[in-house]
Order: C-alpha cells, then sequence, then structure tokens
C-alpha cells in the first residue's frame, strides 16, 4: 500500500513536471517559428504592443494580466526572463491549469502577445462512502474540501495520502482510497466537478505472535510487557487491543532496548526485525536482538556542583557503587520528564531558582563491565521572574486569576511553584484544565530573568442542575442553578447581564428539589477571598423544607400533616500553612428550626411543636488533587469534621433521667400516655443536643500515563449524645443505599450512595447513627475536550449503617460492584449512568439484591 501511495505522488509530480517542459517547449518553438518568418534575431528586446488574453477563464481579462506581471508599453527580451517569470507567476497561483504564453506577431520593434488559460475546476459537492455521517464534516475540514475550493492534482493526492496514513494509524493496514472527479453541468459558466471518495477500510490488521530471536538474559514473557502499545492477540487482555500500527512499533521497539537497559545491558540492540503476513489476515513479528554484556555502576562523581555536596546529590540520585547499571532509572534520577514534580537533581536545582542549570551524566571508564560515571553540573546564575501575565480570560477578573498565582515579579523562579500555580488555576473550575499551559518568555540566562505567562482557556462555569430518581417512598426531582464565577457587585448593572454578572470568582445557586412528600428550597452564596486579601472563603446559606406525612391508606402524601425546616448557616475558611498549605481549616454556625403540625412519627412523639436546632461545624481537609477537578490523575482529598451543638443538659437544670424513666412506663395506645409522651419529647427536643463527627477520604492513583486512573475511598460518620438520658436525636441521621440523591433535604439527613441497591434501602426507617463506606473505582478516559468530558469507570462499593454503636460492625458490610459511565458538559455538569450488582440481600430479606440502575444528571463528583 505504501508503495502504492509512492507512485501516486511520483506520477503527479512527472505529470507536473512534463506540463510545465511542454508549455516552455511550445513557447520557444513559437519564437523559433516567428524567427523563420520575421527577420529577428534570438532574444532581441521588443515593446509589448498589446496583450489579450485567451481560452476558458472566469478571470477578467485585466486580473489576469495583472497576475502575470507583463504590462503595455514594457520593454522585454523575447525570448527572456521576464516570459519566464510570467509563467511561474500565472503557475503559482494555483488558479489554473493550462498555461500557455504566445507571441501573435510583431510590427517594427512592437510585439503582440496573447497569454491562453484554462480555469482549475472548483469543488461543488463532495461525497464520502465508507465512515459514520458523524465523521464526514471532520474528514472534509481536514482536507480543505470544501465548496469553491480548486481540484488540483496536488489537492487529489493529500486527501488520499491523509485518509490512507489516518486509518493505518488506527490499525487499518489495508485502508485504500479512491478519490474521483466528475463535471457538473448546468448553467454556470464556471468549471464545476463533484469529487466522490471512496474509503476502504477493510478489517483491522492484528497481530497473531511476536518472536523474539537472540534473547537468553530476558525472556520473551519480558520483553512482551515491555511493549506498551503493540500486543500479539490474547483473548484475556481487553485494555490493549493486538493492531499493528506503525509509529506506536517502533516506540516499542525502544521500549525493548530501555527494558534491557534497566537491567544492565547496557549495550542490547535490535539488529534486525522483519512484519509478514501469517495468513487468515494477521502478522507475525521477528525482533532479532543482540543483548551484550550486564554492566554495573563502579564510582559516580559530582563535577561543578557548589551549591549541593555530593553527600546530598548522591542521597538524592540512590544509585550506589555496584549497583546493576540502568540508563533510564539514571535518567529519571537526574531529570524525570514523565512526572513535574518528581524527586530528581534537576527539580532540586530549579526548586531552588537555578533554571539555567544544565546535569549530564557522562560515562568517563567502561573497564571490566563495571562504568565509571560522573554528574556533570553547570549551575548558572538564579533565575528570577521579570514579568508574569495571563492571557485568554475574556470572562473572569484579572484579579482573581492574580490571587492564585505563586510566581510573582522579582522572586526567584521554583519549578514548584509554576506547577502549584497550573494545579490551583485548574480548580478554580473556570477553565479547561487540560489546555492550561506555563510559557517561558525571554528567558535570558547571562542576566538570570525570566517572563512567565500563563495561557487559559474559558470555559462554561455556570450549571443548570437536574436530577431525578426514587428515593424515600417516591420519585425526587430536582432543578438548579448554580452560577461559579459570579460578580454580585455588578448585580445592579445592567450591562453586566451576559446572561447574568460574571468573573469575580463568586458561587451562587438556587436549588429546588421535591416529590409528593417533601420541597426544599435553597440558596447559598459563596466568596472565596473575603476582602479580596487572603484566601479565606465566606459562604452563607438560607433553605425552606415542607415534608408531608405518609399516608399509609392512600400510600400518599397527607398535607395536613406537615414538618417545616427553615435554616440559614454562616461559615468561614481559612486556608493554612501548616503542616503545609494544601491544609484548609473551616468553621460555621447554622441554625434550623423545625415546626410540626399533626405529625406524629415514632422518633417522636409531640406532633405538634417545634424544635431548635443551633450547632458548630468544624472541619480540617487537605486536597492535593492534580488539576482536572473532574478528571482527577493523582493525589489525594480528605476532610474531617465535627458538627456540635451546645450541652444543654448541662445548663438547663431538666432531670432527664427521670424523663426517660417515666417515657418507659408509658404506653403508646393509651391517648392519655401519648399525650405525655408528646410533652416529654418536646421537653427533649425543643433544643438539639448531639454531636456528629464524619471523615471522609479519596486517593487518585495514575496506574498509566494520566489515562487508567485508580480512585479508592473510604467514608464514616457517627452521631452521638452527650446525655445517654436524653437519648440520639431523631434528626441528621444517615442514610445508606442508591446514587445518594436527596443531600440537601429532610431535616438535616444525610443520603449515602450505595450503587447496587435502592435509594436508602440499607439504614432503617428512621435512619443509621453510624455508618462506613469503602469504594474503589478504576477510570478510564474516552475523551477530555472541553467541550465535554467523558470517561467510563468499574467500581466496586461496601458499607452499611447502624442504629447505635453497640451494634457496629466496620465488616458486616453490604458489597455491590458495576460499571458506568460520566459525560461532563459545562452547562449542564456531571451526568451519569451506573449499572451496579448487589451481592446481598436487603435488611429483613435473604434474596441477593441483584441488578440496579442508576441515573445522574447534575451531581457533583
Amino acid at each position: 500500500m505504501e508503495k502504492q501511495v509512492n507512485n501516486l505522488a511520483n506520477i503527479t509530480l512527472l505529470k507536473t513536471i512534463l506540463n510545465t517542459l511542454f508549455s516552455a517547449f511550445f513557447l520557444l518553438f513559437s519564437f523559433a517559428s516567428s524567427a523563420q518568418e520575421n527577420p529577428y534575431n534570438s532574444g532581441k528586446k521588443y515593446t509589448i504592443a498589446d496583450i489579450v488574453v485567451t481560452g476558458d477563464t472566469n478571470f477578467s481579462e485585466a486580473t489576469i494580466i495583472t497576475f502575470s506581471g507583463l504590462r503595455k508599453g514594457e520593454v522585454v527580451a523575447i525570448p527572456g526572463e521576464r516570459i519566464s517569470e510570467a509563467l511561474k507567476k500565472l503557475w503559482g497561483s494555483n488558479l489554473f491549469s493550462n498555461i500557455d504564453i504566445y507571441l501573435t506577431k510583431t510590427e517594427d520593434d512592437q510585439a503582440y502577445l496573447e497569454i491562453s488559460l484554462q480555469d482549475l475546476p472548483e469543488l461543488n459537492n463532495v461525497v464520502i462512502n465508507g465512515v459514520k455521517k458523524g465523521k464526514k464534516e471532520t474528514l472534509i475540514k481536514d482536507n480543505k474540501l470544501t465548496k469553491g475550493a480548486k481540484v488540483t492534482e496536488n489537492l487529489i493526492t493529500t486527501t488520499k495520502n491523509y485518509l490512507t496514513n489516518k486509518y493505518k494509524k488506527e490499525g487499518f493496514y489495508n485502508t485504500k482510497v479512491t478519490v474521483s472527479t466528475t463535471p457538473v453541468i448546468d448553467s454556470i459558466e464556471k468549471s464545476r466537478v463533484n469529487m466522490l471518495v471512496n474509503i476502504e477500510k477493510n478489517d483491522k490488521v492484528k497481530i497473531k505472535e511476536i518472536n523474539f530471536i537472540g534473547n537468553e538474559k530476558l525472556s520473551d514473557k519480558k520483553l512482551k510487557k515491555a511493549m506498551k502499545e503493540t500486543k500479539q492477540k490474547n483473548f484475556l487482555r481487553f485494555l490493549k487491543r493486538s493492531k499493528y500500527v506503525k509509529d506506536n512499533y517502533k516506540e516499542d521497539l525502544v521500549s525493548v532496548i530501555d527494558k534491557y537497559k534497566e537491567n544492565g545491558y547496557r549495550d542490547a540492540r535490535v539488529t534486525s526485525d522483519s512484519i509478514y503476513n501469517s495468513g487468515d489476515g494477521l502478522l507475525s513479528i521477528d525482533i532479532n536482538v543482540e543483548e551484550g554484556e550486564k554492566y554495573t555502576f563502579g564510582e559516580i562523581a559530582f563535577v561543578g556542583n557548589t551549591l549541593y555536596t555530593d553527600q546530598q546529590l548522591g542521597a538524592l540520585l540512590g544509585i550506589k557503587e555496584g549497583d546493576t547499571y540502568n540508563g533510564v532509572e539514571l535518567r529519571k534520577r537526574i531529570a524525570d520528564n514523565s512526572r513535574p514534580d518528581a524527586q530528581d537533581i534537576t527539580n532540586l536545582y530549579q526548586d531552588s531558582g537555578y533554571l539555567f542549570s544544565t546535569i549530564n551524566p557522562v560515562e568517563v571508564s567502561a573497564d571490566g563491565n563495571v562504568i565509571d560515571m560522573e554528574i556533570r553540573i553547570s549551575e548558572g546564575k538564579p533565575a528570577y521572574f521579570n514579568n508574569v501575565t495571563v492571557v485568554g480570560n475574556d470572562k473572569t477578573n484579572d484579579r482573581v486569576i492574580y490571587r492564585e498565582l505563586r510566581t510573582r515579579p522579582g522572586q526567584l523562579y521554583s519549578k514548584t511553584a509554576v506547577v502549584r500555580t497550573v494545579r490551583e488555576l485548574g480548580q478554580l473550575g473556570f477553565f479547561d484544565a487540560q489546555q492550561l499551559s506555563p510559557n517561558f518568555k525571554n528567558a535570558n540566562p547571562n542576566e538570570g530573568t525570566l517572563d512567565m505567562e500563563y495561557a487559559v482557556v474559558e470555559k462554561g462555569s455556570s450549571q443548570i442542575e437536574l436530577q431525578g430518581g426514587y428515593g424515600g417512598g417516591g420519585f425526587i426531582g430536582t432543578l438548579g442553578l448554580s452560577f461559579n464565577n459570579f460578580a454580585i457587585k455588578d448585580i445592579f448593572k445592567r450591562e453586566a447581564y451576559k446572561p447574568v454578572p460574571t468573573g469575580d470568582g463568586q458561587s451562587l445557586a438556587l436549588r429546588l428539589q421535591a416529590s409528593r412528600f417533601f420541597q426544599t428550597y435553597s440558596f447559598s452564596f459563596t466568596e472565596p477571598w473575603l476582602g479580596g486579601k487572603r484566601p479565606i472563603q465566606f459562604s452563607t446559606s438560607l433553605s425552606h423544607t415542607k415534608q408531608f406525612l405518609f399516608n399509609p391508606r392512600t400510600r400518599d402524601a397527607d398535607k395536613s400533616k406537615r414538618f417545616n425546616i427553615t435554616g440559614i448557616t454562616v461559615g468561614l475558611a481559612k486556608r493554612l500553612t501548616v503542616p503545609d498549605d494544601y491544609f484548609t481549616l473551616s468553621q460555621a454556625v447554622s441554625f434550623q428550626h423545625y415546626d410540626l403540625k399533626n405529625y406524629n412519627t415514632g422518633l417522636f412523639t409531640f406532633g405538634n411543636g417545634y424544635s431548635n436546632n443551633l450547632s458548630y461545624t468544624v472541619g480540617l481537609s487537605r486536597n492535593d488533587t492534580r488539576t482536572d477537578p473532574i478528571y482527577p490523575t493523582g493525589g489525594s482529598n480528605f476532610s474531617v469534621t465535627a458538627k456540635l451543638s451546645l450541652p444543654y443538659s448541662l445548663l438547663n437544670n431538666v432531670d432527664y433521667s427521670a424523663l426517660k424513666e417515666e417515657r418507659e412506663t408509658l404506653n403508646p395506645s393509651d391517648p392519655d400516655d401519648l399525650a405525655r409522651l408528646g410533652v416529654i419529647d418536646q421537653e427533649r427536643y425543643k433544643w438539639l443536643e448531639f454531636y456528629k463527627v464524619k471523615f471522609k477520604g479519596d486517593w487518585y492513583t495514575n496506574v498509566i500515563a494520566n489515562k487508567l486512573i485508580i480512585k479508592s475511598g473510604v467514608e464514616f460518620g457517627f452521631l452521638g449524645a452527650y446525655n445517654n438520658d436524653r437519648g440520639v436525636i431523631p434528626f441528621e441521621r444517615f442514610f445508606v443505599g442508591g446514587d445518594g440523591l436527596g443531600n440537601y433535604s429532610l431535616d438535616g439527613r444525610e443520603a449515602i450512595a450505595l450503587r447496587g441497591y435502592p435509594n436508602q434501602s440499607l439504614s432503617s426507617q428512621d435512619g443509621g447513627t453510624i455508618y462506613n463506606k469503602f469504594s474503589l473505582e478504576l477510570r478510564y478516559p474516552i475523551t477530555l475536550g472541553g467541550q465535554a468530558k467523558i470517561f467510563a469507570l468499574g467500581f466496586m462499593e461496601a458499607g452499611a449503617s447502624f442504629d447505635d454503636f453497640r451494634d457496629y460492625n466496620p465488616f458486616n458490610i453490604k458489597r455491590s460492584a458495576g460499571v458506568g459511565l460520566r459525560i461532563f458538559m459545562p452547562a449542564f455538569g456531571l451526568l451519569g449512568i451506573d449499572f451496579g450488582h448487589g451481592f446481598d440481600a436487603l435488611p429483613g430479606q435473604n434474596v441477593k439484591n441483584g441488578w440496579e440502575t442508576h441515573f445522574i444528571i447534575g451531581q457533583q463528583f
């Protein structure tokens, strides 16, 4: 196939050369004929008396004469350079298929010229066969096959080559592409053609087997494993297919040699390789290797270092005399290009400001298979930031970005500060994290200065939130608007509404959640830099919830029996510097008022009354996840929070022990006793007394080059009471199971997702006071583009809730596993679907739950 493509290109080039030579020959023939008929010598100078244009063209005569560069009254030699230049200019315009210049007659020193030419046909319509409809527009755009384009031999040839090579890279090694044109016959005088592109991808060429010849020190298995992209057929492998891609194969040959170098075989090389058809449309590959001798490290000396001692550099290098020679590891210890924050010698110098330092390992001796090394260091001058700028932000105000920068003019250069700045900008959520780029400008090693430019690409940061799912006895729907780059100072400026005021990095959210049994309205606002000078986050939220009691007779909500909750929360969060500046300390004060009317449940017996919840929440969190908040590729995120009320039982002189004893003697079926129970519970819950402790941690592990990511997580929550006689409150409880919908609804309860089971099905009717959960996700990105981020996942989860600490058993858990898909679009947030299989029975049942489908629309990640 490659030979066919090369032959087509050679034929096209030959046709062009012959066409040019023919035109030149014809011109010379015309001049020679005129010379025989007219008594003038070759190369005689003439004044151009007139120029006429003939042929099939839609360009005006004046335009073509202007293209040629010739003009009436000009003195030219015929034949001569000016005529040749005119031909070159006309050919160079890429507008014509045939061009000739004739000398029609002469009168004394006057010459009459004729330019005869034919327009190239324009492209009218393109039909592409052999690919899906959605990909045709991309192919047309990539090959510039737009309507009106001039159809040249070069256009046809480059289109063939592009499509052939494109599908070869995807494993379709036997791709055949044909391009044909047909003229358009209509009333338009222009020469136009339709183009037909037929693509026959045929089957992907797969690799039947890979054979290594000459290897004795390393097994075939190890060498095949070193080839990351080129694999032979194996029905057990599903992450890497066994297709042959030439470029990947060449890279994998380098990886084979690197594997030898990692094991001390410095002189190993691939002497030859052959790829041949093994039948059934499959390829076989034979690779001949020469292993050489095994080497070890000898003496390693550092030369040129003044900033750090030999001992400091040697400790960081981590290679000792006598260790097996490993050229790949040596390069990584000096400069690991795969990790911007790696612990290597280059980063050690660059974090100390020595951007212009160079570090080169040199073999100075290889006597007896022992290699002595010199690590030659040129430290150079320390570098300082001169100008630090940001480009690409059209909506976000400069000050919102500059306050996140960890690199300032006049500061000593630090690679860690540059990497951290990129992560901080990505975590804002206003920019496409995949396109954040720190660009070095005007680096001057002699003066020790550089300019730093951070290029950002803004994305939509506002979201419409839609959720739907079943839980708590009915369908739960959610509608929300989140403006995550809001500017409250411009709220009264009409011109700022595009559609809302943006640019100050503030967050404003409105949310409505409802089902047959409850309605929740909430408003929240967050300012991440209170006062604009320090990263102190101020937040406030208002909410109102209406809950209706379930009527078992009608199996519907009884709206005459309702439970209203009104609440307000104000919080502050401050970024810490100790233990490190990834830590944040948050504090909040909240107040909820619970109002009951004819609302009697097993949790409390006063159907008419109220409760108040005044609490203080303190939390410590640490987040160092890598750059993209949608698809983190490393780092961790954990938090510990405690929510506390005042110890009212120590202050109000109420004998809760006596109330408890009296309550135990009462009979709820007796009307008088029930009334007394209501009085007692009203006293118990007038002001809620409790403490609530939670822990949550997520860790992200990069398995394959920012592609395959393992997310592991653990959660724990406990709701307790200061006074056991007063008891655990009926609010603030945990409900485990399902997709986690309902996080913001109902009496402070928390919905804990555990896929593979119905919503809130793994807790008792009144909720648990303690829970734990363990999770493991394997994530693989399909695309991480700015318009949409899509990734697939597989998961395993386990968890449970308990009504009392005495019943708590962290290993008595419900297990599930499944697969899912996530799609993040800036306007709608995270969309997804999960198919989970519950391996255990629901409480009170003895048959495993089986498969559950969970839809996620707008739920956060």
